[in-house]
C-alpha cells in the first residue's frame, strides 16, 4: 500500500513538473510576443526560468501588461469617434499619428473650463449632479471613506430617487472598503454600482496589476469632468482648506464629451456585463453644446488599447519641443526613451522645468525619482519642488502649443500598466490659461539644489537603488 501510495507521488510530481515546464514554455513565448522593453523581459524571463515556482505565478498575477482580448471587445464596444468638423490640429502630424495607435481624432467646436483647485472642483461636481436631467455616469480610482464621498454617495442616491439614470464605476483596489456596502444607497435609490476588476476573488489573469485609474464624469452626454481628483476629502471639499491636495482637471462642452463618454461606457460593459446599447446617446440639437473653439484630442491608454497612444503622443511632443518643456507630476519615473529624449533637450539648450511635491505621498516614489532628477538637471533642466502641500496635479506643456491633461502621471505604471486617460489641448487661448496655472505652481516652487539630490550615505543610496528597481 506505501509503497502504491509513492509511486503515485512520484507520477503526480512528474506530471506536476512537466505541466510547470510547458506552462513556464508558454509564458515565455507571451512574454516575447509582448514587445517590452528589453530591461524587463529579461528580469521576468530570468525569473521564470530560474524559479519558476516563484516566476510562473508571479507573472500570472502581475506580469500582462495588455488583455488581447479585452482589446478586441472593446474595439468593438465604442463606436467610431465623431469628428467636430475641420480643426487645424488634424493636420499636425502627431495628432494623426496618434489615431491607428487607439486614440480619438481631434475635435473642434469644444469649451474648456479648467479646475485648479479642490473646492473648485468639488462645487462643478456637485452642481453637475444636481442639474443632470437624465444620466450621470461617473466613474473613479478612488471613493473616500469620509464625509466626501459619502455626500457624493447621498447626492447620487437622491438624483437616482429622481429619475436619474445613475452609473457609478469604481476600481476594485483603489475604492477596496467603498464599493460595497458604502454605496448600497446608490443601489437602493435605483443606480447602478460595479466594480473594476475585483482582485478577490481573483476573476481574471492580472486583475490584481491592472488598475483603472481614469476618473471621468459625463451628464447627459453632454458636459464631462476628468483630470486627477479622486473623491476624497484629500482631493476636493467645499471650502479651499490648505490641507487639500493641490490637484487639475477641467470641464468641457462639445464634441470632445462624446469620446470620454465611449471610454466609460466600454469599462462600464466590461466590468457589468452589460450590453453598450442605450448608452453612448448623443445629443439632439436642443442640446447641443454652446459653440466653443478649443480644439481637443482624447487619449485613453492602457491594457484595452492595442498601442500606447498616450507615451507615444507624450514622447512624440519632447521630441519635437523647440523651445521649452513643461512637466508637472507628483510622481516621476520615466522609462528610458523618455528620460533620455529630456536629457538631449536639456543639452541642447531647451527650457525643461519639471515641477513635483517637495514631499510626495509615497515615500518610494520619492527615493525612486532621485536618480533622474539628479542626471536631468546636470544635463541642464530645472527641478521644482512645490511648496504647498501634496501636489497630485499631472500635465504638460510644450512650446506653449500643446498641453496634456489627464489622469495619468509621469510614471512606469501611469504609461504601461493603468487603464488611464489623456487630453491632448492644441488652441492658444486654453494652452495659455495652462501655462497661467503652470507658472502659479512655479510661483509656490522652490529650486531643488544639488545637495538633496547628491547621493548619501550608504543607507540612503540603497534605498534609492531598490526604489527605483522596484
Amino acid at each position: 500500500m506505501e509503497s502504491q501510495t509513492s509511486l503515485l507521488a512520484e507520477i503526480l510530481q512528474h506530471l506536476l513538473t512537466i505541466g510547470g515546464f510547458l506552462l513556464a514554455v508558454f509564458l515565455i513565448a507571451r512574454l516575447m510576443s509582448e514587445k517590452r522593453q528589453p530591461g524587463n523581459t529579461m528580469a521576468w524571463l530570468l525569473v521564470i526560468v530560474l524559479i519558476p515556482y516563484v516566476g510562473v505565478p508571479l507573472y500570472l498575477i502581475f506580469g500582462g501588461r495588455k488583455l488581447r482580448r479585452l482589446v478586441a471587445r472593446k474595439s468593438r464596444l465604442a463606436p467610431q469617434q465623431l469628428a467636430g468638423g475641420p480643426v487645424a490640429a488634424a493636420a499636425d502630424p502627431v495628432a494623426l499619428a496618434l489615431v491607428p495607435a487607439g486614440a480619438g481624432p481631434p475635435v473642434g467646436g469644444n469649451t474648456v473650463r479648467l479646475l485648479t483647485r479642490g473646492d473648485e472642483a468639488y462645487a462643478e461636481l456637485v452642481r453637475q449632479i444636481r442639474g443632470a436631467r437624465q444620466t450621470i455616469h461617473l466613474m473613479t480610482f478612488i471613493l473616500g471613506h469620509d464625509e466626501i464621498g459619502r455626500g457624493i454617495v447621498d447626492l447620487l442616491a437622491l438624483r437616482a430617487r429622481e429619475g436619474v439614470k445613475v452609473r457609478l464605476l469604481l476600481d476594485a483596489v483603489g475604492c477596496l472598503f467603498t464599493s460595497r456596502g458604502f454605496v448600497d444607497p446608490v443601489r437602493r435609490a435605483g443606480g447602478e454600482v460595479h466594480r473594476f476588476m475585483p482582485v478577490l476573488p481573483l476573476q481574471r489573469r492580472w486583475s490584481a496589476n491592472l488598475r483603472n485609474h481614469r476618473k471621468i464624469a459625463v451628464f447627459d452626454h453632454r458636459v464631462a469632468i476628468f483630470g486627477g481628483h479622486n473623491l476624497a476629502k484629500e482631493y476636493m471639499g467645499p471650502t479651499p482648506l490648505k490641507k487639500l491636495w493641490r490637484d487639475f482637471g477641467a470641464v468641457i462642452e462639445g464634441p470632445a464629451v462624446q469620446p470620454l463618454n465611449d471610454i466609460f461606457v466600454a469599462d462600464w460593459c466590461y466590468a457589468s456585463g452589460q450590453t453598450p446599447a442605450g448608452l453612448h446617446g448623443r445629443r439632439g440639437p436642443r442640446e447641443a453644446a454652446p459653440p466653443g473653439s478649443c480644439e481637443l484630442q482624447v487619449v485613453a491608454s492602457g491594457p484595452d488599447v492595442a498601442g500606447d497612444p498616450l507615451y507615444e503622443g507624450i514622447l512624440s511632443y519632447l521630441q519635437e519641443a523647440k523651445q521649452r518643456i513643461w512637466i508637472i507630476t507628483p510622481y516621476f519615473i520615466p522609462d528610458e526613451v523618455l528620460f533620455r529624449s529630456l536629457m538631449i533637450k536639456a543639452r541642447t539648450g531647451r527650457e525643461v522645468i519639471i515641477v513635483i511635491p517637495a514631499k510626495s505621498n509615497h515615500r518610494i516614489a520619492d527615493f525612486a525619482r532621485r536618480y533622474y532628477l539628479r542626471e536631468l538637471q546636470q544635463a541642464g533642466a530645472r527641478v521644482l519642488l512645490y511648496q504647498g502641500g501634496m501636489m497630485h496635479s499631472k500635465g504638460m506643456i510644450v512650446d506653449d502649443r500643446v498641453g496634456l491633461l489627464g489622469s495619468a502621471n509621469f510614471d512606469l505604471r501611469s504609461l504601461f500598466v493603468n487603464f488611464e486617460v489623456g487630453v491632448f489641448v492644441y488652441t492658444a487661448p486654453e494652452v495659455r490659461a495652462m501655462c497661467a496655472w503652470a507658472e502659479d505652481l512655479m510661483t509656490k516652487s522652490t529650486p531643488m539644489t544639488a545637495a538633496r539630490l547628491a547621493r548619501r550615505r550608504v543607507i540612503g543610496n540603497i534605498a534609492e537603488d531598490l526604489s527605483r528597481l522596484f
